[in-house]
């Protein structure tokens, strides 16, 4: 069991939910809990494929991730990939009707291409992006323009992860930390812009979580120039995927959903804690 937790980077996923409620909020719509659902299974399919499709780079970089060190075998977790990923599609069908299933069909489509061909191209961290732009569509249903602004938040935040990613083997390059840094202010703008119709409270409940956000995010991220090492990159990459968390809070405060934003954040510490215990990057 702690090896298919291993390979789906379970504590990861605490992230997840939140792109669909941010979607939800940002739209005018109540979140759909069966597309949060749907959104954690698409996560859980991405990361076991992942492995499979870097099993034999893992095994000479990683080798004590759950494919190369034995616990996990190869088929088995290209099938626990297949079985999540219709799982994800069906229960996407069932919460969000034929508008579900399409964006989540979109959102299956972009994860395989990246984990099968994208993700050692140019184009890789753009199709993770992409990814997380589209979870958070995921939720916004019919209203998806409204979203838009939101979306592109996490993607952006997304993108900086990536490419942090990208670097946890050989470490950071000249040039990777202000990438990473250019992307998570990106990120922090889009999510303002996104809350600026909201009230004058929520603007301000929103203005607090971005300022948390950026005081989570930029330091670790700023601290690679200076300590570049792989450690370092992973450790960054993990709070990074972490610091989705309030984000989207951000964007339920700013569209004055309060209780909800609080309930997010308590998925914060948790994250933290079960990451300390299981590879998550």
């Amino acid at each position: 069991m702690r090896a298919m937790l291993e390979l789906v980077r379970a504590p990861a996923a605490l992230s997840v939910p939140g792109d669909t409620m941010a979607g939800a909020v940002a739209a005018g719509r109540s979140p759909n809990p069966g597309l949060a659902v749907a959104s954690v299974l698409m996560y859980w399919s991405g990361m076991a494929l992942n492995d499979w499709a870097d099993r034999e780079a893992d095994a000479v970089e990683r080798p004590e991730r759950p494919i190369p060190s034995g616990r996990v075998r190869p088929g088995a977790a290209l099938g626990v990939a297949g079985v999540l990923t219709g799982a994800g599609l069906a229960v996407a069908a069932i919460a969000g009707g034929r508008r579900g299933l399409t964006v989540a069909g979109l959102l299956a489509g972009t994860v395989w291409a990246y984990d099968l061909g994208l993700k050692r191209t140019a184009a890789g961290p753009a199709s993770m992006a992409a990814c997380r732009t589209l979870d958070v569509l995921l939720g916004a249903g019919a209203q998806g323009r409204a979203a838009v602004p939101m979306a592109l938040a996490v993607g952006a935040h997304t993108y900086g992860i990536s490419i942090l990613g990208r670097a946890e083997v050989a470490g950071a390059a000249p040039g990777t930390a202000e990438r990473a840094l250019a992307a998570t202010t990106a990120a922090a703008a889009l999510a303002a812009a996104s809350s600026l119709h909201g009230t004058a409270a929520a603007r301000t409940g929103a203005g607090v979580l971005l300022a948390g956000y950026l005081a989570w995010t930029l330091p670790v991220q700023a601290g690679l120039r200076a300590h570049p090492d792989p450690e370092n990159v992973r450790q960054a990459v993990r709070l990074s995927i972490l610091a989705l968390i309030p984000l989207q809070a951000a964007a339920l405060a700013g569209n004055g959903r309060f209780a909800a934003a609080g309930a997010l954040l308590c998925s914060l510490p948790l994250g933290r804690w079960l990451s300390s215990r299981l590879a998550t990057s």
